[in-house]
This record gives structure tokens, C-alpha cells and sequence, in this order.
């Protein structure tokens, strides 16, 4: 079985990617891709190297990986292969490999459209969302949509879409490629910041009281910006305040979309805040990302887990199986559904409250053979339950099941 698997990687990891290998771009799109998957982001070649024992055969697309995607056009011999649109790129690689499924974990909806009118072979089309829900039309053009996060599959069944549920997981490989030595990080979260509800407020109150009481190194994209981006932030918050005040006198969203600025926020779950918060400031360090994240994982004495505010019931990102699976102890926020995934306190270490946060952070600080006795655990149990092999398996399950249907 053919299996297409169509994404993008961040903007701001092509961009470090490359800068820190500038001589792949002008290596072939097989070169280009072999080294994206060495490094790990996202969901590298995890789902290749999982389905491919399994009978299927799986092609990769990263369509907004420009040099690599140009090399393909160029190697294919398709016309201004420099200046094509990076959609028709992608569009001529589903022509080329004819495939049976369809992973589209993307919310390009006029690519999606595009590759199911013009790729008859097609008999089977998966999506992909986390726990926080973007708005697109993608989904209605899906035979099912899979998520991590159970709150997003409760949400799209609501709606009216075939929906299921499917873990992150961790690849075993990882652990070859990282350096062996001494853990120099006392504490450590990475991840994002975004200052808006449905988002991050609470992980960013945490982290306030822990980087405050206890010391914590925050590996984020927010360690980046500056003062030009809280002017963007002021501007879009006068903005903000205008689209609501239209709002109550009367002036319809249409006529609001229209609007220069105030137009931009209408989508915003709440007031913008200024992109940094002032009092995690110090402690920001710039993100990481690829191998060179799992390496912080790896050098960490402990990591924080905690789940965005789109999360509030169900443990499901990605961050449960990276710390654990690199043999780091992990710091969780409580979730229902924690204890079906590890051993609370044997495997990881979870927190109710604030309060209870710090007192565990500090006792595990001060106590570091219990503490790499649940790295181990923890990381036992992700070797034994939750690798993509495991996960290969029930996805292969769902694809079956639902091609039947």
C-alpha cells in the first residue's frame, strides 16, 4: 500500500536548519531529506521507518521546505523548476507517486483539493490536528482526522467528522545520535510562549513561580524577540480594543474582516499581551529544535511538561515521550488519562498544583539517585509502550478499519 504523508516543518526551523548547514542546499532532494530525518524534528522519518515493516510504502513530503522541494523539481526536470509555486511542486510529486492513502497533516486546503481532483489513485485521505483546533476547510475533504489530543477528537465528532485518537510516540534511534556525558542542566522546559487564552497563560504562571523559586532554563522562540515586536504587540492590542468597540455599536464581522489591522484580530481568543513576559525574560534562552532539543532533554536533570491551555483533561503532546524516551526525568502536569501512560511518582513525576510543582522540583534536585531511578522507569516504559513501531501498529489498524467502513 502507497502512503503519502504531507506536511511543513516551522518557519523558523528551515531557517536555523539550513543557516547551520548551508552546503545542503545544493545537494539532491534525496541528500536534502536524508539529512532532515537524521536530525529528528517534528515527526522526521519516524512514520516511514515504523509503516515500512508493515507492508507500506511511504513517501514524505515537507512542501514549504523550498531548497529541497526546488531540488526535486529541478531532478524531475518540471519547468522553472527555480520559480514554480511550491504547491504545484508537491502536487506534481502526489502525481508522480501515485499513491493509495493520503496523509494530509497540513490546512492547506486549496493543496488538498488540488491533489485529491488530480490523483485518481487516491482511495483514502487521513488529517492530523494537535489540541488546539485551527480554523480550515481542509477537514471536510478527510476520510478521518486523527489527533493526540482526546479533547479535539470529542470536538470533531461533535461536528460531524469521522474522527480517532492516536499518541505521539517516541523513535529509539534518537538515542544513537546524541552525545553521552554529564547532566549540566539543573531544570529545564522548552517549548512555546504564546500569550494568548486557549494557549499558554497557565504554563506561563508556572513557569513564573518556578523560574521566581527555583531557577529554570526556558529554551523558547519568545527568547528572540525584541522591542519591535512588543510595538506589534501594543498595536495589535489598540487594534483589539477598536474591533471591540465596532463590535458593540453595532458594526457587522464582515464589515470588520475588511478593516486594515482590526481585521487580523478578530479570530484572537483574547487581548494581546506583549510577546514576553518581563519576568521570564532572564531566563529565556533561544529555542531548540531537532537533535539539538533532544540534546537539552538529554543534559537535563529534569524537565517541565506542561500542556497547553487547549489540553485542560487529557496528557497527549509530544514532549511525554521525547523526555522520557532520551532517559530524563519529567515533571508533569496531572491529567486523567496520566496514569494509563506511566506509573505517577515510579515513572514520571506529576504535579496538581503550583504549590506541589515546586515542592517535588525541589525534592528531586536534592535527591538525584531517586531521580535517575524514575528517568529510567520512565524510560523503560516508553521503550516497552510508546515507540512508532507500537503506534504503526494501531495506525495501521484505524486505516483498515476505516477503508472498510
Amino acid at each position: 500500500m502507497k502512503l503519502l504523508k504531507v506536511t511543513t516543518y516551522y518557519p523558523s526551523y528551515l531557517r536555523d536548519f539550513y543557516s547551520k548547514n548551508p552546503w545542503l542546499t545544493d545537494k539532491s532532494f534525496i541528500e536534502q531529506q536524508a539529512a532532515f530525518a537524521y536530525d529528528a524534528f517534528g515527526w522526521a522519518d519516524y512514520w516511514t521507518h515504523a509503516l515500512t515493516p508493515l507492508g507500506y510504502n511511504v513517501m514524505e513530503i515537507t512542501y514549504n521546505a523550498e531548497p529541497m522541494q526546488r531540488a526535486w523539481a529541478k531532478e524531475n526536470s518540471i519547468p522553472d523548476p527555480m520559480g514554480i509555486d511550491l504547491n504545484k511542486i508537491a502536487l506534481a510529486q502526489a502525481k508522480s507517486f501515485r499513491p493509495d492513502i493520503l496523509w494530509f497533516d497540513d490546512s492547506n486546503n486549496a493543496l488538498l483539493q488540488a491533489i485529491k481532483s488530480e490523483v485518481p489513485s487516491i482511495r483514502f485521505v487521513l488529517g492530523w490536528v494537535g489540541s488546539a483546533l485551527p480554523r480550515t476547510e481542509a477537514w471536510h475533504h478527510m476520510d478521518i482526522i486523527l489527533s493526540c489530543a482526546p479533547e479535539s477528537v470529542e470536538h470533531l465528532k461533535k461536528k460531524g467528522y469521522r474522527a480517532a485518537h492516536l499518541h505521539h510516540g517516541f523513535d529509539p534511534r534518537i538515542n544513537s545520535r546524541l552525545k553521552n556525558g554529564p547532566k549540566q542542566i539543573n531544570f529545564s522546559f522548552i517549548g512555546q510562549l504564546v500569550r494568548l487564552n486557549q494557549f499558554h497563560m497557565e504554563r506561563e504562571r508556572l513557569l513564573e513561580q518556578l523560574a521566581t523559586h527555583i531557577g529554570i532554563d526556558i529554551f523558547s522562540p519568545s527568547a528572540d524577540l525584541g522591542w519591535k515586536d512588543d510595538v506589534k504587540a501594543l498595536l495589535t492590542a489598540g487594534a483589539y480594543g477598536g474591533m471591540k468597540v465596532l463590535k458593540a455599536v453595532g458594526i457587522p464581522e464582515s464589515a470588520l474582516r475588511a478593516l486594515p489591522i482590526i481585521g487580523r484580530t478578530i479570530d484572537l481568543p483574547s487581548k494581546p499581551l506583549s510577546p514576553v513576559n518581563p519576568i521570564l525574560k532572564p531566563f529565556l534562552k533561544s529555542a531548540v529544535f531537532g537533535l539539538d532539543m533532544f540534546q537539552v532533554l538529554r543534559t537535563s536533570r529534569i524537565t517541565l511538561n506542561i500542556h497547553a491551555d487547549s489540553s485542560p483533561r487529557f496528557a497527549s503532546n509530544m514532549r511525554l515521550f521525547e523526555t522520557t524516551g532520551v532517559g530524563t526525568c519529567m515533571v508533569t502536569d496531572w491529567k486523567s488519562n496520566l496514569p494509563d501512560l506511566f506509573e505517577p511518582d515510579k515513572e514520571a513525576v506529576t504535579y496538581k498544583t503550583t504549590d506541589e510543582c515546586l515542592e517535588k522540583v525541589a525534592w528531586l534536585l536534592d535527591h538525584p539517585r531517586e531521580r535517575e531511578e524514575i528517568a529510567r522507569a520512565g524510560q523503560s516504559r516508553t521503550m516497552r509502550a510508546h515507540t512508532f513501531a507500537q503506534r504503526a501498529l494501531l495506525l495501521n489498524e484505524i486505516i483498515h478499519k476505516q477503508m472498510r467502513a
